[in-house]
């Protein structure tokens, strides 16, 4: 399967919290291979069901080597300090500012088989794995920004030549 358009700001996909998968059929194995091929390009550290346009609680991610998959998954645990990190989206290309994330996360959720999974790491990997439960639970990076980064970046998104 080709990689998929990654849906932009604006879209009301982005702003819906996405349906837990109910059932593993050939539809689920196709959306994994899509989120698979979607991550692997140059640049994407993860990409979420609903920014190619899926409403499920899927995402797949590309972090230092590591390549794959979870679906279902539920942020169990977060800890440390929380840091300001630069951070980006594929879904607002071309923007980056600094947000507020844990320097370490973990999420549950199961593979294919239906097995449990746990996936959990520090630095890109903590970012990643936050920010794509965002994702499935309707968040983008900027609803957690500070209110004035939050006025800087939206005054950004409507200057932006995408939007």
């Amino acid at each position: 399967m080709p990689e998929r358009p990654i849906r932009l700001f604006g879209d009301p996909v982005l702003k819906t919290v996405s349906a837990p998968v109910e059932q593993i059929d050939d539809g689920i194995r196709a959306l994994v291979d899509d989120l698979l091929d979607s991550v692997k390009l140059p640049g994407r550290a993860g990409v979420a069901a609903s920014q190619i346009g899926v409403n499920l609680r899927a995402f797949s991610y590309n972090v230092d080597g590591r390549v794959g998959y979870i679906l279902n998954p539920v942020l169990v645990e977060v800890t440390g300090e929380p840091e300001l990190v630069d951070e980006g989206c594929l879904s607002v290309p071309g923007l980056w500012h600094k947000t507020r994330r844990y320097p370490f996360a973990r999420v549950r959720g199961i593979d294919l088989d239906g097995n449990e999974i746990e996936l959990s790491g520090t630095g890109i990997m903590a970012q990643a794995l936050q920010h794509e439960t965002d994702h499935l639970d309707g968040l983008l990076y900027l609803d957690r920004l500070d209110k004035d980064e939050r006025r800087a970046a939206m005054k950004a998104v409507r200057e932006s030549d995408w939007f």
